[in-house]
C-alpha cells in the first residue's frame, strides 16, 4: 500500500470517477451598520404540547404495615411503557407510607 497518496488519488480510490463537489451556499451576509443597535432575540416561550395519548401502565399493589396482617390493595398509574420502571416507581411511592409492599399486577391502561 502506498503511504504517500495525494488527496485526489484517495478520492478516486474511495469514490471512483464520480464528481464530488462540496455544497456551496450563496447566502448574502448582511453587514451591521454603525449606529444601529442590535436587539437581542427574546427567548420563545415553550408551548406545552397537549398529549392526546399518554402511554400508561396500571400497577396494582398489596400493601400492609403488619407482617401477614391486614392488607390493602392500591392502584398506581405510571406514565411509562416499561413494566420494570412502573413497578419500581409504584413500589417506591408505596414504601413512603407502608412497610410491606407486594406487586400484584402490571397492566396497560
Amino acid at each position: 500500500m502506498n503511504k504517500e497518496w495525494t488527496e485526489e488519488e484517495m478520492r478516486h480510490a474511495l469514490f471512483g470517477n464520480a464528481e464530488i463537489s462540496a455544497p456551496v451556499s450563496n447566502a448574502s451576509v448582511k453587514e451591521i451598520q454603525p449606529g444601529v443597535a442590535a436587539v437581542p432575540v427574546s427567548r420563545v416561550a415553550k408551548n406545552k404540547v397537549s398529549r392526546t395519548f399518554t402511554s400508561r401502565l396500571v400497577v396494582t399493589l398489596r400493601v400492609s404495615n403488619e407482617f401477614e396482617g391486614r392488607t390493602f390493595e392500591i392502584v398506581h398509574e405510571a406514565d411509562t411503557l416499561s413494566t420494570l420502571l412502573a413497578e419500581q416507581e409504584a413500589t417506591k411511592a408505596a414504601r413512603k407510607k407502608f412497610r410491606y409492599v407486594e406487586v400484584v399486577s402490571v397492566k396497560p391502561m
